[in-house]
C-alpha cells in the first residue's frame, strides 16, 4: 500500500527528480560539448572521445533491467539516493581521471547509476498523481532533461574551455551530492510496486514492443548527428569555436518549447504527440543535409531537432505508462535500454562516419532513420479497417489498450 503523499511534497520531488534528471543527461552528453578539449588534452582522436557517449549508452542497455530486477524491493528513497551518491563519486573520479582509459571506466559507473535512476523515477514522479495528468506530469519532469542541452552542455562546455574539461565533472559532482540529500528528505520511501504508477492505465504488449523498436529508431536518428554535431558545426557550417555555445544553448531552449508543448496534448492525444516530434525532427535533419552549409538556415533547423529530440523523448515516457504490461518500472528499463540502443547505436554510426565521408551525412542517415521510426509508429495507428485492407493482420484485443488519440480510451 503506497503511503499517502501530500500536494507539495509530490511537487517537490517532482522538482528534485527532474533536476537528477538534467544532472544525468548533462553528464551523458558533456563529452559532445568537450569533443574538442578533451581529445587533444588525452591524445585521442575526436571520433574515439565520442566514444564516451557510445559506451555509456552501452553500459544502461546491458544493465537497466538486470539491475531493475535485482533491487525491484528496495525503498526508492534509499535506492534514489544511492544512485545519486554514485553519481557524485563517479563524476569526482572523471575530474581526477589521468588517462583516457580511467575516464571511460568513470563513465561506465556514471551510467549503471543512470540505468538504475530512469528505471524507477517516472513511475516515483507520477504515482502520487491522478492518472487523468500524468503525461503532464512526464512532460514537466522531462523538462529536466530538456534543460540539460540549454543549461547543461553550454555551461560546461563553455566551463571546459575557459578552466579546462575536469572542472565541469567536479561541479557535476557536488550537484549530484545536494540532490541526493534532497531524495532523502522529499521522496516517501515505499517498494516500487506500491506506488499509484506501479502499473500501467491502458496496457498492450504489442504496442509495447513496437514503441521500443520506434524508440531506439527514432532516438538512433537524432543522436547520430547530435554526438557529432561540434564537427557538423565547425566543418560543414564554418561556425568558429565561440560559437557552438551558444548554438547549443539555442537548441536546447527549443527543446524546453517542445516539451512544454507536447506537454498539453500527451494525456488526449498520446499517439499524435509521438508522431508530430517525430515528423518534425525527420524534416529538420534532411533539412540539414541539404542547407547545413548555410548559417542562418542552420541555426533555425538545430532548433527543429532540439524542439522534436525533447518532445519525442517525453512523449514515449508518456506511453510507456499507459502501454506497460506490467510493471512500469520494468517497462521503464525496457525504454531506458531502447534509449540507449539508439544513443549507443547512432554514436556508432556516427563514429564510423566521421573519418570517412565526414560529418555532413550524419543529418542525412539520421533523417531517414527518424522517417523509419515514424513509419513504425504511424503504421501501427492506422485505424484496424485500414490495416485489414492492406492485408495486415488486426492486433488481438488486450483489455484496456488503444492505439488511437481518443481521450475516453485513454482514461479506460
Amino acid at each position: 500500500m503506497a503511503p499517502e503523499v501530500s500536494p507539495g511534497r509530490a511537487k517537490a520531488a517532482l522538482v528534485v527528480l527532474a533536476l537528477a534528471a538534467f544532472a544525468f543527461i548533462t553528464t551523458e552528453l558533456l563529452p559532445v560539448g568537450l569533443l574538442t578539449v578533451i581529445a587533444p588534452d588525452l591524445d585521442r582522436s575526436r571520433s574515439q572521445v565520442g566514444l564516451l557517449v557510445s559506451g555509456y549508452a552501452v553500459v544502461v542497455v546491458l544493465a537497466s533491467v538486470p539491475l531493475t530486477r535485482l533491487t525491484h524491493r528496495i525503498p526508492r528513497r534509499q535506492l534514489l539516493g544511492a544512485t545519486m551518491i554514485l553519481f557524485a563519486v563517479a563524476n569526482v573520479a572523471a575530474a581526477l581521471a589521468p588517462t583516457f582509459a580511467v575516464l571511460a571506466g568513470t563513465r561506465l559507473v556514471t551510467a549503471l547509476a543512470q540505468a538504475l535512476f530512469w528505471s524507477v523515477a517516472s513511475a516515483t514522479v507520477t504515482g502520487p498523481f491522478p492518472a487523468a495528468v500524468r503525461g503532464r506530469v512526464v512532460a514537466l519532469f522531462a523538462i529536466g532533461a530538456a534543460l540539460a542541452p540549454v543549461l547543461g552542455v553550454p555551461l560546461g562546455t563553455w566551463l571546459g574551455q575557459q578552466a579546462g574539461w575536469r572542472t565541469p565533472f567536479a561541479v557535476l559532482a557536488g550537484v549530484g551530492l545536494a540532490i541526493a540529500v534532497a531524495v532523502v528528505v522529499l521522496i516517501p520511501s515505499y517498494p516500487p510496486d506500491a506506488g499509484g504508477a506501479a502499473r500501467g492505465t491502458t496496457p498492450h504488449a504489442r504496442r509495447f514492443v513496437i514503441l521500443l523498436v520506434a524508440t531506439a529508431l527514432g532516438i538512433a536518428g537524432f543522436q547520430t548527428l547530435q554526438t557529432y554535431v561540434t564537427p557538423f558545426l565547425l566543418d560543414v557550417s564554418g561556425f568558429t569555436a565561440a560559437a557552438l555555445a551558444p548554438l547549443l544553448f539555442v537548441s536546447g531552449v527549443a527543446g524546453i518549447a517542445g516539451t512544454i508543448a507536447v506537454a498539453r496534448t500527451l494525456d488526449a492525444h498520446p499517439v499524435t504527440s509521438l508522431l508530430a516530434p517525430l515528423g518534425v525532427g525527420t524534416a529538420s535533419l534532411l533539412g540539414l543535409y541539404a542547407l547545413g552549409s548555410l548559417q542562418p538556415a542552420t541555426a533555425v533547423l538545430l532548433a527543429g531537432i532540439g524542439i522534436a529530440y525533447a518532445a519525442f523523448g517525453a512523449a514515449v515516457q508518456s506511453r510507456m505508462l499507459q502501454l506497460a504490461p506490467g510493471s512500469t518500472d520494468l517497462a521503464s528499463a525496457g525504454v531506458s535500454t531502447a534509449f540507449n540502443v539508439g544513443i549507443g547505436g547512432g554514436s556508432l554510426l556516427g563514429s564510423a562516419l566521421l573519418p570517412g565521408p565526414g560529418p555532413q551525412p550524419l543529418a542525412l542517415v539520421g533523417g531517414l532513420l527518424t522517417l523509419a521510426a515514424l513509419a513504425v509508429l504511424a503504421l501501427d495507428a492506422r485505424p484496424r479497417t485500414a490495416r485489414s485492407a492492406a492485408g495486415v493482420p488486426a492486433p488481438a484485443h488486450v483489455t484496456g489498450g488503444h492505439g488511437g488519440d481518443d481521450p475516453a480510451a485513454v482514461a479506460r
